[in-house]
């Protein structure tokens, strides 16, 4: 496969290499509007792919002729949040990024899947499915890959065992309106609620919601990148592997949750041709109204971009 990784800040150079690591193309691209940083990020991973014996080449640019043909891209790009900048400023900015790099690469690589990263997640998601004009099978978001990522991490803290026998999901918005569904939880298949307080799941449910600003307060200068290109890549590894994993992606509802026409994280069956199905849980009175909430939260964002 080859796979294009549009933005080479931290989240798209850490995406690629991690790329490179598992060998999971023959051919990686970086591309950035920024003169000289994908060319240097890519050459300075390349130069390690002997010592992790891959076999992957990565190139980088900062010309879309170079994605050609490409059969996943990673959208990354985009404004960080200046200071002067409202919401709105930003939500337009990066909408206007991510649909003019969409449109760049569905003309050079018509058949490719889209993971989108770009902020606000399932904003920019909705964008890139109505410039690309693909199914909502090949547009993903990734967020709830991350956050599920980092719930699981706080109930095995939490529990103090190990991560790989936790399970846990999230719905909702990339935002505090997310919904982390603690009582779908288990470890090695127990229910989490067998083995902590409801007072102690609340705080773990509220420290996910706020996991993100929480690594921004401690950086100060940055955001996470590690957990977010982690995410990416096990997104990436089930779409190149063909595995029928179910994750929580952005993707366009068209009915499901008695939801429509937005974009939201809910589970899904993934593979090869991107979604294969999408996965409907039973949801307490509560969890509909939090869900319907972020929803809603999302289709007035989009509201204010011309779509």
């Amino acid at each position: 496969m080859k796979i294009t990784v549009i933005g080479a800040g931290n989240v798209g150079a850490v995406t690629a290499q991690r790329i490179v690591n598992l060998e999971l193309a023959r051919e990686v691209v970086i591309l950035d509007v920024v003169d000289g940083m994908a060319q240097g990020k890519a050459l300075d991973i390349y130069q390690s792919a002997p010592l992790v014996e891959s076999d992957s080449r990565i190139i980088g640019t900062s010309s879309y002729e170079a994605t050609a043909d490409s059969d996943i891209v990673v959208i990354t790009a985009g404004m960080a949040r200046r200071p002067g900048m409202s919401h709105d400023d930003l939500l337009i900015k990066n909408a206007e990024i991510v649909r003019n790099v969409t449109r760049q690469i569905v003309e050079r690589s018509p058949t490719c899947l889209l993971i989108i990263v770009s902020s606000p997640l399932d904003e920019m998601t909705y964008v890139a499915l109505e410039a690309s004009g693909f199914d909502r099978s090949r547009v993903l978001g990734m967020a709830g890959v991350l956050y599920a990522a980092r719930l699981k991490t706080f109930i095995a803290m939490e529990l103090d065992v190990a991560v790989e026998d936790v399970e846990a999901t999230v719905l909702g918005g990339h935002t505090n309106d997310m919904l982390p569904i603690i009582r779908y939880a288990t470890v090695a298949g127990i229910p989490v609620s067998q083995l902590m307080s409801p007072e102690r799941s609340q705080a773990i449910v509220e420290r996910t919601r706020n996991a993100g600003n929480e690594i921004i307060e401690h950086l100060r200068t940055g955001s996470a990148f590690y957990a977010p290109s982690a995410a990416v890549v096990s997104m990436i590894e089930a779409i190149v592997r063909d595995k029928p994993r179910i994750m929580p992606c952005a993707v366009r509802l068209n009915g499901e949750y008695g939801l429509k026409d937005v974009v939201l994280g809910v589970p899904v069956k993934i593979g090869r041709n991107g979604v294969r199905q999408i996965i409907e849980l039973e949801l307490l009175d509560d969890e509909r109204t939090v869900l319907e909430h972020s929803a809603q939260m999302i289709r007035r964002n989009l509201a204010k971009l011309s779509l």
